[in-house]
Order: structure tokens, then sequence, then C-alpha cells
């Protein structure tokens, strides 16, 4: 029986900690510590335990750590928080404050470990913590979020009740045009739909924003309006496309559950504009529940237990609810 399949039991969550000469270790221990996650989920931590201890003594933190071998080893045990370490990484390898090649390929060991956990089944959704590019470059690995991020996906941003994903991430303005399509638009539509209900929202508003000002010219009539209306006439609810100066208000203001964006910065401006802290990102068209934090490593300030964790005790929660089919957390 894989852990989806197991309802009686407390979802688990696992948070990568990032690269641990970043804030990672830390951000995380101060989520498991804040004890909000009590009866949510059972967090599991993947990483390297010497880092983690680290942290948690440095945020004064009496947290009680359990080095597992494989999933299969956690229980529900109050009080205790389970670490899955590989081994591969030793604590005299890396420095606190500075990217490293080992440090780098321990984070891409410890991604590709949670990604077959929960392809498995075994995780009911987990969490990437800070990764540093400059350690990844090291390391020879393609340091970008693009190289990252899973073939086939999107995604899915959120902050408060604003939530975005964009057809497309870091490519050139000049670009961007030739992705808006209306194949491209309404495959976005029917992926979001799908997922949220999944999820757990019941009947997904979704809101579709137009490239243009006041979504008045071609790309907008000829390929975003005709998406649109044919994923509408499926059932799907759906407007658009809608004003780009107007649509992340109704956003916020609750009128959509999600919003489609047609480039990156056109959603992202909006999202940062209206919180930062606490904000996470999904990705979208993995069959499984995957997060990160929107933040990177802060080495200038590692190891000074200043960093704030809201967005990943915003990450585990939400991880927890939409991986139990709860829809979004109020």
């Amino acid at each position: 029986m894989t852990r989806n399949e197991d309802k009686r039991a407390a979802p688990v969550i696992a948070a990568m900690i990032g690269d641990p000469a970043g804030i990672g270790p830390e951000v995380t221990v101060k989520t498991i510590g804040s004890g909000e996650l009590d009866g949510l989920c059972q967090p599991l931590l993947i990483g390297n335990i010497a880092s983690i201890r680290a942290a948690a003594k440095r945020a004064s933190l009496d947290l009680k750590f359990a080095v597992v071998d494989t999933v299969d080893d956690i229980s529900l045990v109050p009080g205790t928080t389970f670490v899955l370490d590989p081994g591969d990484l030793d604590a005299a390898s890396y420095r606190t404050g500075v990217p490293s090649a080992r440090a780098g390929e321990a984070v891409m060991n410890w991604i590709g470990l949670a990604d077959r956990l929960a392809g498995e089944g075994r995780l009911d959704g987990w969490i990437m913590g800070p990764i540093d590019s400059t350690s990844l470059k090291l390391a020879g690995v393609d340091n970008s979020i693009d190289g990252l991020q899973p073939p086939g996906t999107f995604m899915f941003r959120m902050s408060g009740q604003l939530r975005v994903v964009p057809l497309t991430e870091h490519i050139r303005l000049r670009d961007v045009t030739s992705t808006v399509t209306q194949k491209s638009v309404s495959d976005l539509i029917r992926l979001l739909d799908r997922t949220l209900r999944r999820w757990g929202v019941t009947v997904p508003r979704i809101g579709v924003a137009g490239l243009n000002p006041h979504a008045m010219f071609e790309e907008d009539l000829h390929e975003i309006a005709p998406a649109v209306q044919a994923t509408r006439a499926e059932g799907i609810d759906v407007d658009g496309p809608v004003s780009p100066d107007s649509i992340f208000r109704h956003g916020l203001n609750g009128r959509y559950d999600a919003i489609v964006s047609m480039y990156h910065d056109q959603g992202q401006i909006a999202l940062k504009s209206a919180a930062f802290e606490g904000a996470c990102t999904i990705y979208l068209g993995v069959p499984y529940v995957r997060l990160t934090v929107p933040h990177g490593t802060a080495m200038d300030i590692a190891g000074q237990n200043i960093a704030q964790h809201f967005s990943m005790l915003s990450a585990f929660r939400t991880s927890a609810a939409l991986s139990a089919g709860r829809g979004f957390l109020a």
C-alpha cells in the first residue's frame, strides 16, 4: 500500500533542506519548531543531519531528530522529526555561507531521491529547499531554474489568494508572442482545471490574462479568446482574456482560484508586489505534489539565525492540504 492509499495516516511531507551551506537548514528547522505542522502532516527532512542539527542549535530549538534509512522506518512519534540522510556529504566538505561543488552534488542527489520516493508513492508531497546556483555550477550542473524544472511542467506560484501559472518561464520578451497560441493556452487551461480538481477545488474558477494592453490585439482576439471559448464549451469555468492590468487584482479579491498568465514577469510582478513572505511555488504537471520556496540560499546571512521561515511553512501547509485533496488553506 502506498502512502496515498493509506488515508488513515497523516500525509508524509518531505523537505529537501536545500544547500546545507545556506539558510535552507535554518528555515526548515524553524518551520518544524514553530509547532504549526503538528497534526497537519508527518514531516521528513532529506539531507545532511549535521547541518540540520547545527541549524537547530543556532536557533535554540530543542528538537529531537531520528535518522532513518528508508521512508518505511518513520512512524507517527510525537515530538520526533525524522531525517533521511543518504550519507553522501561529510560535514567537513562544506562551510556555512560558502558555495561548493560537494554541496551542489549532494543537493542533486537529494532532489533525485525525493522525486523517486514521491513517484513511488512513498511520499505524499515534497518541498525543494533553497538551492545555490554557484554550488550547482561548481558541480557541473545546469544551474538555471529551467534546467531543474521537470520536462512538461509549469510553475504554479501562489501568495495568499493570488495564484498564477505562466505559459513560459525565462524567455526573451521578443519571443513571447510566438508561444501564445490557441493550443498552448487551451492545453494549460485543461491541465490547470484537472489538477485543481485533484487538489480538492471542486469547481475551479480560472482567469486567463490577455497578452496586450486591455487584451485588444491580434494574439488576444485570435489565439487566447478562442482557447477560452473552446475550454468553456467543455465545461470548464474559465474567463478571458481579461485585461492584464486588472486580472491580478481580481485574483487577490478571490474571484479566481488561479490565473493563467502569458509570460513569466506578467504574473511574477503582481505576485511579488502583493507579498513575498509566505509565497511558494508548485510544479504543475507532475503526478504528485512538489513545491519549492521562492527565495535563494542567502549565503550572506547563513548561520546568523535571522532568515524568515514563512515561505517554507507555507510550502509545508500547502503540500499537506493539496496532497490530501483539501484544497488551498485559508
